[in-house]
Parts: structure tokens; C-alpha cells; sequence
């Protein structure tokens, strides 16, 4: 199917903390809503079948609860499917955005799915109702080509948005289509946890995901592409990612996804949005799991050591049978093992080794994780790397346990610059990357030089390891790792 995803730089409020009248936050939506009336033609005229917009692009941010009320609209949240707002648009007060997303659709005739403000009002016998008598949700809405709301999503992790409540329950939203089956549904933060993101695609089956987000990325391991990428391929589903562009906020990175292929967008140098608009092939829902596929992979990789390791590396990376631990370092080796250091990197503390030298194998762990590396390098250049190690709780922007295995390279020569944000290298490696992660639920990120994408040649689970192996990169390697998420410790 064609789809498209629109990186939008949104036109923000110059005083989002003023209150202001309905009037003129209908103004200011409405210059938003003007791109995308044209970008929904441009995307109708490649053929798209379904477009996706970013979170906030349509209102803006940093709005303080009252001050973003003005902006919100109003939409049932149940009885999805029986409300065309183009076509019905006095069904309900305060629709005014909703109707002209829903013209959208219907005069392009696709399926469009943006971000919203809403509201609804609550009981004040209700609990959770807050003081001012309504709850405001950051919504996501997606209508059917001709204009009919299909299902509503309201975001349930919220990203210091104070503006926002947290729906009493989660959301498992997701809407048919005839050409793809199946979309599922939830915003930018959502990615990183369990509810409603995972459960979503393991309960409902879904293989389809559209993701409205607006992502502050974070390197070495969380650019938006490089996130965005690493879940298409640890749920083996297609993403069709739409961030929002302002690159003086670190915001950009969009993309279509598959798990073996990915169109993406990223530009921190140039202002204005782009449009992507790519064939990609339907994932059915019989379509192997990656876990499937690691079973088969379990029981036959034995019989195909050689094959399954690059030539290049020694024939003894290859895992043998007998082997408990991987790449047992012979006493010999130990008396030369660089140094371990400790250095911030995604404001956690990471245990590091440096990658020294033309080739190696090396080993580094905290707590429960070891990490090992093998590695060659083409030739040696003058760029610091580092093997690390995460194995605890993330405190900063959010609380969540992460299990990281992580080959990055430095912001320079000294070992404190290790974990800094790189966006530029040379260094071309052969790698094979493993841990003994204690959670199931691994994101292999491959990000090289300029924020550009690599696959790996193999990963999965072998005994209780999982690997990642990689023969040349296309370009300088910026980050290789293993980021796992121990959900039940958050």
C-alpha cells in the first residue's frame, strides 16, 4: 500500500501561557490545518492511501491547563464509526477542527490520522474528575476515506504535559482499512512502555502502527529515527512515524518503516516540512514474529556456523555448542583487557571499555548484563570507541529500566566524552554485538554517520544471549546497541 507521513513545523502560539478567545486559537489551528489541506493533496496526488500528521502540529505546545483550553475540541470518545463530522458537522459544539480533518479525508479520499486537543466534560461524583469539572487529552483521531471518525486515541504517557490528563484506563485503539487490515494507534512517549504500546500489538494482533509524535531526540540511542526503526523491527510491524519539525528544539526525524526497509527524514539544518510518501508491502497477520523466526533460528544455527558469521571475523566467534559464555577471553587476553571507566551517556551511568586497536573481543557488565563485542576494523582511524554498559532504573525525563549493550562512538579522545551526542564518523567496523539480557523485549538501534540507518546482517536469540552482527556498516558507525526494556522493573 502507499502511505505518507508529514514532518510539520508547526506555526506555535507566540504566548501559549496567555488565554486567549476560541476565535483566535481557531486563527491560529486554522494556518495549520491550511498545510495540511495542501500536503493531503500532494500526498492523494502520489497515490497515498492513508496520511499520518505529527503530535501537537495542529495547536502547538507548552499551554498551561487553561491556557490550552481555547484549543480543544470536542470528540465522543466511544460509538467509533457512526460520526462523519464533514458531512454532520452540528452534531456536537466545538468541532471545528475535527470537521475540517474529516473534509480532508473525504475530498483526497484516503484516510488521514492527526493529533488533537479535546475535552470532555466529567461528573463532579467522579473521582478522578479534575477541579475545573473536564478532562483534556492529547487525541489522536483517524478518519475512513470518506470522511467517517474511525477510532479516537488518548495519549496515556504524558511527556510533562501539564496541560494534559492521563485517561483513566488505557486505550487499545485501532482501525480497519481494505487495503492494509488493521492500524493500530498511540503517541511519541507511549514507544518506550508497555500500556498501551506493546500490549496493543501482542493482544490485537496489530502489524499496521501510525504514530503521531513530536520527539526532542536524544543521541546515542534515542534519535527518533533510530527509535522509530529499532521498534519496527523488534515487533516485526510496519510504522508510519510523523514527527514535527523545529530543529532549535532537537525536533525532527520522520520515517515509513518496515522491518527490513525504511524511507526516513531527518534534517536539523533546514527550516519548512516535508512530505514522505512510500510503497511498502502489507504485514499479515500470520507474517512470522521476529520470535518465530528466532526459534527456527535457535535450532539451526549450528548446522550453519559459517554461513551465519561474517568471513572476515575469526572462525571462532562463531558460537560453539559446548560454549556457556560466548567469546571466553583466554587467560592471556585478560592480562591485556583495557581499562573499565564510568561515564554519563542518556544522563545514566554507564561501565565502559574502550575499543582499542584493529580488531578485539571484549567484555563488560554491571549487575546482571554482560556485553561482548568482537569486532575488526577496516582501517584505524582516529576516533575513540567504547563498549557500555546499562543495567537499572532511568530517572531523568521519565522513569523506566533499561538494559543497554552499547558500542558508541566518543565525542573525542578522552574517555569523558564517551556518551556525548556524535552525529559524524568514519570508522567503518565489523561487529558482533551480544548480552545476556533478562527481558524479552530487545531494540536493536544501528545508527551511522549523518543520522542515517544500517540493518543489521543478523540479531536474535541464541541460548540466553542476544546478538547483533554487522559486516561493514554502509557508512561510519555513530551507535550499534542492544536497548532492552524490563518493563515489569519500571
Amino acid at each position: 500500500y502507499v502511505a505518507a507521513v508529514y514532518e510539520h513545523e508547526s506555526i506555535l502560539s507566540p504566548a501559549p501561557a496567555a488565554l486567549v478567545e476560541r476565535r483566535s486559537a481557531l486563527e491560529l489551528m486554522g494556518r495549520n490545518l491550511d498545510i495540511y489541506e495542501q500536503q493531503a493533496l500532494a500526498a492523494a496526488k502520489q497515490g497515498a492511501q492513508i496520511i499520518v500528521f505529527p503530535e501537537d502540529g495542529i495547536h502547538g505546545f507548552n499551554f498551561t491547563r487553561s491556557s490550552i483550553y481555547p484549543y480543544l475540541d470536542f470528540v465522543p470518545h466511544s460509538h467509533p464509526g457512526k460520526w462523519n463530522p464533514c458531512r454532520e458537522p452540528y452534531l456536537f459544539n466545538d468541532t471545528e477542527v475535527v470537521q475540517r480533518l474529516s473534509c480532508m479525508a473525504l475530498k483526497n479520499e484516503l484516510f488521514l490520522v492527526a493529533n488533537l486537543g479535546t475535552k470532555q466534560p466529567c461528573e463532579r461524583w467522579d473521582p478522578r474528575c479534575p477541579s475545573d469539572g473536564r478532562y483534556q487529552f492529547n487525541t489522536n483521531v483517524a478518519f475512513a476515506a470518506d470522511g467517517t471518525l474511525l477510532a479516537t486515541y488518548r495519549k496515556h504517557n504524558l511527556y510533562f504535559e501539564y496541560a494534559f490528563d492521563t485517561p483513566p484506563e488505557p486505550d487499545y485503539a485501532f482501525f480497519d482499512t481494505p487495503f492494509a487490515g488493521k492500524f493500530g494507534m498511540f503517541t511519541c512517549f507511549d514507544i518506550l512502555f508497555f500500556e498501551p504500546a506493546v500490549k496493543l500489538i501482542k493482544q490485537y494482533n496489530v502489524k499496521q502502527i501510525v504514530y503521531p509524535t513530536a520527539w526532542m531526540n536524544q543521541l546515542p540511542l534515542l534519535s527518533a529515527v533510530e527509535f522509530q526503526q529499532a521498534f519496527a523491527t523488534a515487533f516485526n510491524v510496519n510504522i508510519l512515524a510523523a514527527n514535527i519539525h523545529h530543529p532549535t528544539l532537537g525536533m525532527t526525524g520522520s520515517g515509513i518503516y518496515t522491518p527490513v526497509k525504511s524511507f526516513i527524514y531527518h534534517n536539523m539544518e533546514s527550516y519548512g516540512g516535508k512530505l514522505i510518501v512510500a510503497e511498502i508491502p502489507v504485514i499479515t497477520a500470520d507474517y512470522k514474529t521476529n520470535s518465530e523466526i528466532n526459534e527456527r533460528f535457535r535450532e539451526n544455527l549450528h548446522d550453519s556456523c559459517g554461513t551465519f558469521m561474517s568471513t572476515s571475523l575469526d572462525d571462532e566467534v562463531c558460537f560453539k555448542e559446548q560454549e556457556e559464555i560466548p567469546g571466553r577471553v583466554s587467560e592471556k587476553g585478560k592480562e591485556q583487557s583495557p581499562p573499565s571507566f564510568y561515564a554519563e551517556m542518556m544522563y545514566d551511568n554507564f561501565t565502559f571499555v574502550p575499543v582499542w586497536g584493529e580488531k578485539g573481543e571484549l567484555q563488560v557488565c554491571a549487575n546482571t548484563l554482560c556485553c561482548y563485542l568482537n569486532y575488526r576494523r577496516a582501517v584505524l582511524t582516529d576516533e575513540l570507541y567504547a563498549l557500555g554498559v546499562f543495567d537499572g532504573l532511568h530517572t531523568v525525563h521519565g522513569t523506566y529500566y533499561v538494559q543497554a549493550c552499547a558500542l558508541v562512538k566518543c565525542g573525542g579522545l578522552s574517555f569523558s566524552t564517551c556518551g556525548q551526542e556524535v552525529t559524524d564518523a568514519t570508522a567503518l567496523i565489523d561487529f558482533q554485538l551480544w548480552g545476556n539480557m533478562s527481558t524479552p523485549y530487545i531494540f536493536p538501534l544501528l545508527l551511522t554517520s549523518g543520522i542515517t540507518l544500517d540493518f543489521a546482517d543478523h540479531m536474535g536469540w541464541k541460548n540466553n544471549y542476544y546478538f547483533l552482527s554487522k559486516n561493514r556498516t554502509s557508512s561510519g558507525l555513530l551507535t550499534a546497541a542492544l536497548y532492552g526494556r524490563w518493563y515489569e522493573k519500571d
